[in-house]
């Protein structure tokens, strides 16, 4: 089976210079986890929930909340990204997916054309998902 199968397509994408308020309205409108970060069109980085957790003040949104909490939403995308993101071809086995996630701190990964453009992304959830579909009993 190929990644390009069971890959979520036509990624959600965000620019390098974007405020962390865009990537975050972003993640919270399409309830996902990962943005894969573009600079003309090319794959350069990865923004998941955990690095917003990571970099917005936890006052957001409380009373507590000051201007310093507000202004962390003004960070931008390029700051708290993770760069050089591991990346697979849509003609990669799942197993390349699966010995990926199992040696690498990793929790998708893209998926991307020779010219490093997004295809789509895997998740560990997505391989869950095709395991069960495979193990259901008849």
């Amino acid at each position: 089976m190929k990644i390009g199968s069971v890959m979520t397509r036509y990624p959600v994408t965000v620019g390098l210079d974007e405020p962390l308020s865009a990537a975050k309205a972003l993640i919270d409108r399409f309830a996902m986890h990962h943005l894969l970060v573009v600079d003309e069109g090319k794959l350069v980085g990865v923004v998941s929930d955990r690095d917003l957790l990571r970099a917005l003040s936890p006052a957001l949104g409380t009373l507590a909340e000051s201007a310093r909490d507000a202004a962390t939403l003004n960070k931008k995308v390029h700051q708290v990204m993770s760069r050089h993101p591991v990346t697979l071809g849509a003609d990669a086995a799942v197993t390349d997916a699966i010995d990926l996630f199992c040696q690498r701190r990793i929790s998708c990964i893209p998926v991307v054309d020779d010219s490093l453009r997004p295809l789509g992304i895997v998740s560990w959830r997505d391989l869950l998902k095709v395991m069960r579909s495979v193990l259901a009993p008849p």
